[in-house]
């Protein structure tokens, strides 16, 4: 059976935080980045997004910090590997219309497969990208997920901080929409 996962999203958020797709667990309980070895709530709470660790069950408590979560592709699976080019392809106008309606300040996509799915680019850099997409600001990190041994727990960190940075910037620049 193929379970979906709920987006925690609202209006104008300062980030919204897009995984590729909700993995078995995160489906089956409801909660976004459930695995135990998923470093995405330490990660955003070290980075300076949260003042303390959110637990995966509390996840809607996000929205306080003016960030939300959403998957690109709705459809779970035990990794994202498993995902095929249709998937990305069929979840793609869904995708841009939900940014447009909710607009947020920045879509922080985890981790470089959905992107390069999304966008038909192959070699992106991590960071702050040069397009938009439907108005937001589009920044790449790397994914948290405990299956990306590529990155450590500092790395992420730090590479999390640059877009908390960014937004703090945004909003000691008087934008409204942030904090």
């Amino acid at each position: 059976m193929t379970h979906s996962l709920p987006d925690i999203i609202a209006p104008r958020l300062a980030v919204l935080f897009c995984g590729i797709n909700p993995g078995m667990l995160a489906a089956a309980t409801g909660h976004h980045f459930a695995g135990r070895s998923n470093r995405f709530w330490r990660v955003i709470h070290l980075a300076g997004f949260t003042p303390d660790e959110i637990r995966p069950e509390n996840d809607r408590q996000i929205l306080a910090y003016h960030c939300g979560l959403t998957t690109v592709v709705e459809r779970s699976t035990a990794r994202a590997d498993e995902l095929t080019i249709e998937d990305f392809t069929s979840a793609a106008a869904r995708f841009k219309q939900k940014i447009g309606h909710y607009s947020p300040r920045f879509v922080a996509f985890l981790g470089k497969a959905a992107y390069t799915a999304l966008s038909g680019q192959r070699d992106v850099p991590w960071g702050l990208q040069t397009a938009t997409l439907e108005g937001s600001a589009i920044w790449l990190l790397p994914n948290p997920s405990g299956r990306n041994r590529a990155f450590t727990l500092d790395q992420l960190v730090d590479a999390y901080r640059q877009l908390y940075l960014a937004v703090q910037a945004k909003a000691d620049e008087g934008d409204a929409s942030i904090f």
